[in-house]
């Protein structure tokens, strides 16, 4: 099967070679090709150019292009879509005055999102999710990384995890799985600490290595939830069940878990709202891509990752959703892009870098996705007809997008 686009407008994230990410000042260049056309080939990108270029090819399927924008679907590598119900109540909480941690520490938060997950089955919470994932399918997303940590029980995080599963073979996105036990200490532990870590180690982890539910480990490493110390020993259990770690750092308080995902070689440290010049400093010359989650900052009203000093320092920086119920409840990484240029002062070339393959990065899939590359996944954005990229942030509140596709089929959710 050959779809075959012409007329493009102008190609965005062109890569003749493969590239795993982008830091520092490269961030502002963004390779397009404007007047271009693009062959798919079953699911994988075959071959691109300008228009001037274009070889005589019988395709099953031409698609006219004329005044659009193509761009490789977003990568969003740090999102909570599988939960129960939601937690509007404690959205109205926050309006009328209480912090994110009061609220956690009367119950709500993290807990009121288990409790609720705990009683609701397997069936309703993949009903539920499969809305969501629908949701950011049709608003670009084309890679998404989908973490537990609603179950803080065996049984719950298992159930998660199964969700995440089915949801990964049912459609046609790529889905990756983070196992996140260590988000929250449940109400029977609140005084065993090293009882519920005890659990995470002796008990969950065993059982999803062994059924291969989960890519990643994250822990929320955080004043109020785990230490460095108990976040260090979380992830070295998780490295010997063959799970690459990830971790919640610096959201509120910066304490050292930077340099504790450093040492173990964290794919992502993600969050990252307090940053001090030592944290930056730790994050160069290392593998570990540093992952902004603007949405939570707009939502919790809280600072936002300082992208600017990041990025002058030579730093990559991803783009990601978190799209969960209590702090981000919402997947649209187009508003991400446009938050983050808005109020992170990104760059367009910057956001959509980071949005696309350094989110890929994030994911450990740069090799497959986050450009427009021969031998990648064909999952791409069309825009509607608009003056150039630069609109995608500036008109923040629009949907610009005309259609998707995902493995080289156009999607209709």
């Amino acid at each position: 099967m050959t779809t075959l686009i012409v007329n493009i407008k102008e190609l965005l994230q062109v890569r003749e070679n493969s590239i795993l990410k982008v830091s520092g000042a490269e961030m502002a260049i963004l390779p397009t090709i404007k007047n271009a056309f693009l062959l798919i080939k079953d699911d994988l990108i075959a071959d691109f150019g300008s228009m001037n270029d274009l070889p005589k090819i019988i395709a099953d399927t031409t698609i006219d292009a004329t005044g659009k924008i193509i761009l490789p679907s977003w990568c969003d590598s740090h999102t909570h879509i599988v939960y129960a119900g939601n937690r509007e109540q404690e959205f109205v909480d926050r309006i009328n005055g209480m912090t994110y941690e009061e609220i956690a520490n009367r119950g709500g938060g993290i807990l009121n999102s288990a409790k609720k997950l705990n009683e609701t089955t397997e069936e309703e919470i993949y009903n539920q999710s499969k809305a969501r994932l629908e949701e950011v399918i049709r608003l670009g997303t084309g890679a998404v990384e989908i973490k537990s940590g609603y179950g803080l029980t065996i049984d719950g995080e298992l159930k998660m995890l199964r969700v995440i599963r089915q949801l990964a073979q049912n459609y046609p996105i790529t889905i990756k799985a983070t196992f996140l036990g260590a988000h929250a200490y449940p109400t029977a532990f609140k005084d065993n600490k090293k009882g519920y870590i005890d659990c995470i180690i002796n008990e969950m982890l065993p059982e999803i290595a062994k059924n291969k539910l989960a890519d990643f480990i994250d822990v929320f490493c955080e004043t109020g939830y785990f230490s460095v110390e108990e976040t260090e020993n979380i992830m070295e259990a998780g490295i010997q069940s063959g799970l690459k770690p990830k971790i919640h750092v610096n959201q509120f308080n910066s304490i050292g878990g930077i340099q504790a995902g450093v040492k173990y070689n964290a794919l992502s440290l993600d969050h990252l709202e307090i940053m001090n010049s030592e944290d930056i400093e730790s994050l160069k010359n290392t593998e570990t891509m540093p992952v902004a989650l603007p949405s939570c900052s707009y939502f919790l009203s809280i600072p936002y990752t300082p992208a600017r000093e990041m990025i002058a320092a030579g730093l990559p920086l991803a783009l990601a959703t978190d799209y969960n119920p209590g702090s981000t409840p919402s997947g649209n990484m187009n508003f991400v892009v446009a938050t983050a240029c808005i109020k992170m002062k990104m760059t367009p070339e910057e956001a959509i870098n980071a949005a696309t393959i350094n989110g890929a990065y994030a994911m450990g899939i740069s090799n497959t996705h986050g450009s427009i590359t021969k031998g990648k996944k064909a999952n791409l954005i069309i825009t509607k007809a608009i003056p150039s990229y630069y609109q995608l942030p500036y008109a923040f509140g629009s949907n610009l997008i005309d259609s998707i596709i995902l493995d080289g089929q156009i999607i209709e959710y």
